[in-house]
């Protein structure tokens, strides 16, 4: 299927330059993801974007490997390949999610035992989410054993922002790139 909005191309004006370098980690020198590209075609919109987005990634209160599991769970939960597999590339190693526990992610339920029951609650409750667009009392507990006040919103919020980037994503019909990660058996 093609994609129904192309990305910006080089040569990029010095303004669109400026704003996809912003989008990609200090010293990155590979060319910008997909993703960002399309977004600056709409220049306002992207920079309120992109603040939030990096304040999520760069500078929550969520352990590294909490907000990637998130991620990987909505992304997943989302059938949003291109955000699961770029995450599978660059972060996982990072936030100490195992080979194993990545592609469960995908295939894998809350109480699989790989994981520990803080992981099993933010599992819980994304997949709650994403089928209600609620949490239980129950799910909203299990949270609260594991995360504070402002963990737990942000929880919220990260997990409403990455469903919100599967959108964009699945919307558009932007393919996954070409380093990403595929999948689990796709």
């Amino acid at each position: 299927m093609k994609q129904r909005i192309d990305g910006i191309t080089p040569p990029y004006d010095p303004e669109s330059e400026r704003a996809l370098r912003r989008w990609m980690p200090p010293g990155v020198t590979q060319e910008p993801l997909m993703l960002f590209k399309v977004l600056e075609r709409h220049p306002d919109l992207a920079s309120r974007m992109r603040e939030l987005g990096a304040s999520l990634l760069v500078h929550g209160l969520l352990p590294d490997a909490d907000r990637e599991l998130v991620i990987f769970r909505v992304a997943a939960r989302s059938d949003c390949a291109y955000e699961w597999g770029a995450h599978a590339v660059a972060y996982a190693e990072a936030a100490d999610l195992t080979a194993e526990q990545v592609p469960l992610t995908v295939t894998g339920a809350p109480d699989d035992p790989v994981w520990t029951p803080r992981q099993s609650a933010l599992l819980a409750a994304v997949d709650q989410l994403h089928d209600t667009a609620r949490l239980s009392d129950e799910a909203w507990a299990a949270l609260r054993d594991h995360l504070g006040e402002k963990e737990a919103l942000e929880f919220l919020v990260l997990a409403g922002w990455y469903r919100t980037i599967a959108y964009v994503l699945n919307g558009l019909r932007i393919e996954r790139e070409p380093w990403a990660k595929a999948f689990p058996g796709g």
